[in-house]
């Protein structure tokens, strides 16, 4: 039996590449610059170059790039995938799964309404 779990989402994703910092709890000190591969209302997914702990406490700050303050809060790292190394002499990035902790609503409502512009983008373009 294949675990389904990646593609069991409860929010739609859509690729939306935005600017994304994560800071693990405890190593604060030590902040990721990433962009995000696809967002929804209730995570994000990201590569970094480096490995997570499973359900890993950080926090983060997102920019969606649309011209208001960044959003931030607490989240969770609740799935990490290596992926292959290309060469030997580069290192491996990791594709991380996060999911938002307690974003406040008018962020949440922010993320949803650019999820949704997208979505509705893409049922034009496959209509036209």
């Amino acid at each position: 039996m294949a675990w389904e779990g990646l593609n069991r989402r409860r929010f739609p994703r859509v690729k939306y590449p935005c600017l994304i910092k994560i800071r693990e709890e405890g190593r604060p000190e030590e902040a990721i610059l990433t962009h995000t591969e696809n967002i929804s209302v209730g995570g994000v997914a990201v590569i970094v170059k480096r490995a997570f702990e499973l359900f890993a406490p950080i926090s983060i700050e997102i920019d969606l790039m649309d011209g208001e303050e960044q959003i931030s809060c607490r989240a969770k790292i609740v799935w990490v995938v290596r992926r292959k190394a290309v060469e030997a002499e580069k290192p491996s990035f990791y594709d991380l799964g996060i999911e938002f902790v307690d974003m406040v609503d008018e962020d949440r409502g922010r993320i949803a309404r650019a999820v949704e512009h997208l979505v509705k983008g893409l049922q034009k373009a496959k209509i036209s």
